[in-house]
């Protein structure tokens, strides 16, 4: 898999696992910014969503103990939210015209904005 439906800086929503709040709100999900994107894994970092405990030994001047840091996701467990409906959705494309060349752009699904 080398082709992933979100890039870095997107928000994206969790929709299986522990982080979907299955306790709130139907339709409330766990949503956080992509910090990195592994595409030839197929694996997305999210901000604040998977966060394990890592025991760091010290080298040199950096001091050793345990750090907290986020793990990956598997890119096919999370949805792009839409900015403008501002509801996890599949991402579509389409060829939109700026200026004299058509360019490929994503779209919501559900409302049909350019993301």
């Amino acid at each position: 898999m080398n082709c992933l439906h979100v890039k870095k800086g997107d928000v994206v929503a969790l929709m299986t696992g522990k982080y979907k709040d299955k306790f709130s709100k139907p339709g409330v999900r766990k949503t956080g910014k992509i910090l990195e994107v592994s595409p030839k894994e197929g694996k997305v970092i999210i901000e604040g969503i998977n966060r394990v405990k890592k025991h760091v030994k010290p080298r040199g001047q950096k001091p050793g103990g345990i750090v907290e840091a986020e793990a990956p996701v598997y890119a096919c467990k999370v949805q792009l939210v839409c900015p403008k409906c501002d509801k996890p959705t599949r991402v579509g494309h389409d060829f939109r015209e700026k200026g004299d060349k058509k360019e490929k752009v994503r779209v919501c699904k559900k409302c049909g904005a350019v993301i």
